[in-house]
């Protein structure tokens, strides 16, 4: 294995960023460099994939280099079986999302391959940091390329969708930023304490302060993070950013920002404060219920493909959110499954709806009809696309759905059956919606006569699909391929959290601070 080899997969997207910027004699030249950059940093974190031992406790491929020593504040990555998965979703996707705009993007491409490769950096940076500091740093860092890449790149509403966007996000970054320096004063109070912004350390000493306060604490977390997710009722600014982004925009959106969301409520509030766990799941999985039921019921009435995925997204979220605070390793298993499936499954259908965009230049579904007979290759990788979205068995959509209903079903933290019985309507309704736009844009009457001068998917466009697709088929079929990275380390933040129930674990009720 390569020496310091996570921070080679860390640091080259950025290098690439550099090199794309130099590399400006031709946009072919621009294209070619910022996509052999993604190629090589996904092919060293499948390297790092096959290396990671789940049967070690530890995180693993550790980098620690102090960086404010007067804060205890360090540069501090490392991985376990829940951010592996997610850092190489990462790294799978962005040379995806350069290559499907290889042609739909034609004004200033090198700021945006480099823009691409920065939040690359900073998204893989999310999930590898082990300093709440550095964490902060990154999670900031990501508004910078994805105001631009929506702003300049969007649509007619750019504008209002970035600024909406940029304002939800910090508002929740400010709460946790608050939380972050408490964190680290409250360890400098303890006997022989020091301010400290290592996360290794505080989830030792987490779990000891106040209930009071940790509820505090635990809600600024949380806060920030569903505005992520985002849970409703605070995901307002999501469908306005999907619908005026880029395709490459929304993918990466769909397939990865959003799942920053939900690794920051397993990272800090589950593993920082598993009594506030304990005491708010049934409020968040309520959250996440509702979600599931809204998100699908406004997909209905969407008469726009883009903006009808992205309501999905929604109540695709919603099933994470449930799986996470049912708190048990199913449901935990069945979420993180579930973050990967929809960063696949959603990607994709972005990457499908931009297709058909650049063909006809609208995305209301009234204007198509009749293409299984016009396209038929688009048609059937739409159609496979689909039905992973909504749960088919044999798809990967069914084994996060199922894994998150047993998990739900079986929380002792939960104790209740409604959880699943509201959660499995939206299994229904998700067939209902996403079955009604298939049949109306492929089998549908053809209305314009536009959709008969159609031409079908390219090779590239093909060559984008079909990865996607295997990855797919590959989950529904075999998913212990991936779940057993993840198990090990997910028993261990369930284990904690049930000492904390069982009374093994206490926590103080007179705050040091008072």
């Amino acid at each position: 294995m390569i020496p310091h080899v996570l921070n080679f997969i860390l640091f080259l997207p950025l290098i690439g960023a550099v090199a794309v910027l130099l590399a400006r004699r031709s946009d072919n030249a621009v294209r070619w460099t910022g996509l052999v950059f993604s190629l090589i940093t996904f092919v060293i974190s499948l390297a790092l994939y096959f290396e990671y031992d789940p049967a070690n406790p530890a995180m693993q491929f550790v980098e620690k280099v102090s960086w404010i020593p007067s804060l205890n504040v360090s540069y501090h990555i490392g991985l376990d079986g829940i951010s592996m998965l997610l850092v190489v979703l990462t790294t799978f996707l962005t040379p995806i999302v350069l290559i499907s705009s290889w042609k739909s993007i034609e004004k200033q491409i090198p700021a945006y391959i480099a823009l691409m490769l920065v939040l690359e950096t900073a998204m893989i940076g999310v999930f590898a940091s082990l300093d709440t500091f550095l964490f902060y740093v990154f999670w900031e860092l990501i508004l910078i390329p994805m105001y631009f890449i929506i702003g300049i790149w969007g649509g007619k509403e750019r504008i209002y969708a970035t600024v909406k966007f940029f304002i939800f996000t910090m508002v929740g970054s400010l709460l946790m930023l608050i939380a972050i320096i408490w964190l680290g004063y409250y360890a400098s109070t303890l006997p022989g304490g020091v301010f400290t912004t290592d996360i290794t350390q505080l989830f030792d000493i987490a779990p000891t302060i106040p209930l009071d306060i940790q509820a505090w604490m635990f809600g600024a977390f949380a806060l920030s993070f569903l505005i992520k997710v985002p849970a409703f009722p605070l995901h307002t600014w999501l469908p306005d950013a999907h619908v005026q982004a880029p395709t490459g925009g929304s993918v990466i959106l769909a397939g990865v920002l959003l799942k920053m969301g939900t690794y920051g409520l397993i990272r800090f509030n589950l593993q920082l404060f598993p009594q506030s766990t304990l005491e708010y799941a049934s409020l968040l999985s309520v959250l996440g219920v509702v979600g599931i039921i809204y998100g699908a019921l406004v997909s209905m009435v969407q008469k726009d493909v883009k903006k009808l995925v992205a309501y999905s997204s929604v109540s695709h979220m919603g099933f994470i959110l449930l799986g996470i605070f049912g708190v048990t390793v199913q449901g935990l298993q069945g979420g993180l499954i579930q973050m990967l499936n929809h960063g696949l499954s959603t990607g994709a259908l972005f990457l499908i709806v931009g297709m058909l965009y650049d063909r006809r230049h609208t995305r209301m579904i009234e204007e198509f009809g009749g293409l299984a007979r016009q396209i038929p290759v688009f048609s059937t990788f739409f159609m496979i696309v689909t039905l992973s979205s909504i749960g088919l068995p044999g798809l990967n959509g069914f084994v996060g759905e199922f894994l998150i209903l047993i998990g739900s079903f079986q929380s002792a933290v939960l104790g209740s059956i409604w959880y699943v019985v509201f959660a499995s309507t939206g299994v229904v309704f998700a067939a209902v919606y996403m079955l009604w736009m298939f049949q109306r844009v492929v089998f549908g009457v053809s209305r314009n006569p536009e959709n008969a001068k159609l031409v079908d998917l390219s090779a590239r466009e093909i060559g984008l699909l079909l990865p996607i697709v295997l990855f797919i088929v590959w989950i529904g079929v075999y998913p212990s391929t991936f779940l057993s990275k993840s198990e090990p380390t997910v028993q261990r933040v369930v284990e904690k959290i049930e000492q904390v129930q069982r009374g093994d674990v206490f926590t103080t009720s007179v705050s040091p601070l008072k």
